[in-house]
């Protein structure tokens, strides 16, 4: 059961971990830092660790629909893998804005570049079945042909 989506479940619990892990930094960056809850004010190290954490938990619903309507309606392996370049770029990211406000930019385009690419290939697939639903046209079989 479920072995047809099993690398974009093996990618969805690595990404529930990298969440996780981003927030135990920020709770270790309260402690260092001592800004106890809810503030989410304090020194700049402490800010960029809270705001690096909060845009990627922002985030976090967008990639999780696109990398599962991308496995589900086109090839998981394909999914799983611009979902890993997400998970990569989060991390680039994440590490980036701890650093400096403007070292978030790279990772910051490479996620949006990835999550096009989720998105795209879940359109790909979503017109794929409905045509092939409704007009009994499949044209993911007709490109694997061609190539």
């Amino acid at each position: 059961m479920g072995d047809n989506l099993l690398l974009v479940a093996v990618i969805s619990l690595i990404s529930a971990c990298q969440q996780g892990y981003y927030a135990k930094l920020v709770g270790s960056s309260r402690s260092k830092h001592k800004v106890m809850p809810p503030a989410v004010t304090g020194p700049p190290e402490f800010e960029r660790t809270f705001r690096a954490q909060q845009n990627c938990v922002e985030f976090y619903p967008i990639f999780l629909v696109l990398l599962w309507t991308a496995g589900t309606f086109f090839y998981q392996e394909v999914a799983a893998a611009f979902g890993l370049l997400y998970i990569f770029a989060r991390h680039m990211y994440f590490k980036g804005y701890v650093a400096s406000s403007k070292g978030r930019i790279p990772g910051f385009y490479l996620s949006l570049i990835s999550l096009f690419l989720l998105l795209f290939v879940a359109l790909l697939g979503i017109t794929n079945g409905l045509l092939k639903n409704y007009l009994d046209i499949n044209i993911l079989k007709t490109v694997k042909h061609i190539v």
